[in-house]
């Protein structure tokens, strides 16, 4: 009980909190991805036995990721977004994102990608705050989201600044229950039920927001950043989110979101070989399952100390005892 009240406290930002170590996953393999031009890998799902991944460069195409001689070869399957929703998203936030877009490339921005038992595959856009439905056949269609999904988020702190929006979304096998993570200042999770062809909040859209700094890591330098949120996965009915800058994964409860235990993975991705130059994190997808967590980095434009400058992507065994052990 201890043990647990101080991991609490930790995760809280609670004052003189006794310093928690958290047990570091093992990695057991690292694959850079190959051939997945604009880079910028944002999201990864295991659907079935297929490795999916998502580039917030790309707003017509998934890749399928296959293991070969220690790469992985991204293989595109392009899909056509029908117009997306009107945005809920206040004027002077879409104009940035509509500029954003025209620089950057990748005007829906998509930040995560999550598949349900069926094969569809559901990815959320940053720039709209919406969700696209693709389906094992290719076909992709909007959600019909709620109204009052942004507007309770915006109402709880989420989803104020530019490029600080949704970033991690999860899904049940079902399909019926949706989770979608905001990223920073505040950082939150919100719920969505499925009804007939619609989606609604249940007792409201959010489960939990914070805000608030915390100390990196040292190998990072040990200052002070923002909490953040940069993927998001169900398993075993909970579910885990990645937190870039801190370099671990957390188990969080259905009912409201609240942190039960937490794995780092600090200690491989920041090993000197594998270090970037800049002072923040870089891991931005996530998928959970029995045997172990894939998690992708999303490198941008940097190169590695070792000289590697594709996207990674990593894979940790689960941790003793399993996802689903007690804390």
């Amino acid at each position: 009980m201890r043990n647990h009240l101080l991991a609490l406290g930790l995760l809280a930002g609670v004052a003189n909190a006794e310093p928690v170590v958290l047990e570091e996953l093992k990695l057991e393999a690292e694959y850079p991805v190959t051939e997945m031009p604009g880079g910028n890998l944002s999201g990864l799902a295991l659907c079935g036995e297929t490795l999916w991944a998502v580039s917030d460069r790309d707003d017509d195409r998934l890749y399928q990721l296959h293991r070969e001689e220690g790469l992985l070869r991204a293989e595109a399957e392009t899909f056509v977004a029908p117009e997306p929703p009107e945005s809920a998203l206040p004027w002077g936030l879409r104009m940035r994102n509509w500029v954003a877009g025209l620089v950057r490339g990748g005007a829906l921005d998509f930040e995560g990608l999550a598949c349900d038992a069926q094969g569809n595959r559901y990815l959320i856009s940053e720039t709209r705050a919406a969700v696209l439905q693709v389906s094992s056949n290719g076909n992709a269609q909007w959600l019909n989201l709620p109204s009052g999904l942004v507007r309770q988020a915006r109402a709880s702190g989420m989803l104020l600044h530019f490029n600080q929006g949704f970033e991690g979304i999860a899904i049940d096998p079902a399909g019926d229950r949706l989770w979608l993570a905001a990223e920073q200042r505040r950082r939150g999770l919100t719920v969505l039920h499925r009804r007939g062809s619609g989606w609604r909040c249940t007792g409201g859209c959010v489960l939990t927001s914070e805000s608030g700094d915390e100390a990196s890591p040292e190998a990072l330098g040990g200052h002070m950043a923002p909490r953040d949120f940069s993927g998001l996965a169900y398993f075993g009915e909970k579910l885990f989110t990645l937190e870039r800058q801190a370099h671990r994964i957390c188990r969080r409860t259905l009912s409201d979101g609240v942190a039960e235990i937490c794995w780092s993975f600090a200690s491989e991705a920041l090993s000197e070989p594998r270090r970037y130059a800049p002072d923040y994190g870089m891991a931005e997808a996530l998928w959970i399952d029995k045997d172990g967590a894939w998690i992708g980095v999303d490198n941008g434009s940097q190169t590695r100390a070792d000289g590697e400058e594709r996207p990674i992507v990593w894979r940790f065994a689960a941790p003793k005892g399993g996802w689903s052990r007690r804390p």
